[in-house]
């Protein structure tokens, strides 16, 4: 009831500052990521690239249909991707050679040095994780920096 004659008083904006900050605390439940949006000039080309090159599986439970765009739900584990034919609206060129040193995706892998002969294949640009550790950085067709980063388990 004090928060009730708080917002009555000094107005909403504080009665939500008092009421998200006092007693119940910042524990709202965070589970995992569940998808991430990559934005993509041509279905087609990205899916070329995400199934058939990194071998990602399409969710078929996931509507594609729905939205007023096209797209598709690739899994990443329990987790998804979801590719979006939209417009995007950063820049192609000019961005930095090591997708470390931009807005990226990681995923999480077994075996890196597969990945780079998978890359090497298929004639894909990468470069290796500036520190040293076991994680290569490529660009998808948009130039949408992705991060593989080998994992224990």
């Amino acid at each position: 009831m004090k928060k009730f004659h708080m917002f009555i008083r000094v107005g909403f904006s504080a009665f939500l500052h008092i009421y998200l900050f006092s007693d119940i605390g910042t524990d709202y439940g965070v589970v995992s990521v569940h998808h991430v949006g990559i934005l993509c000039e041509n279905l087609e080309r990205s899916l070329e690239f995400y199934q058939n090159i990194l071998g990602l599986e399409t969710n078929e439970a996931r509507p594609d249909d729905k939205l007023p765009y096209r797209g598709a739900w690739l899994w990443v584990g329990s987790e998804m991707i979801h590719l979006m034919e939209l417009p995007n609206p950063d820049p192609l060129t000019g961005r930095p050679e090591h997708g470390g040193r931009d807005r990226h995706t990681c995923i999480a892998i077994r075996d890196v040095s597969k990945l780079k002969t998978i890359l090497d294949k298929a004639g894909i640009p990468y470069t290796l994780s500036k520190s040293g550790r076991p994680a290569i950085f490529t660009r998808d067709p948009d130039a949408n920096a992705l991060e593989f980063t080998q994992v224990d388990n």
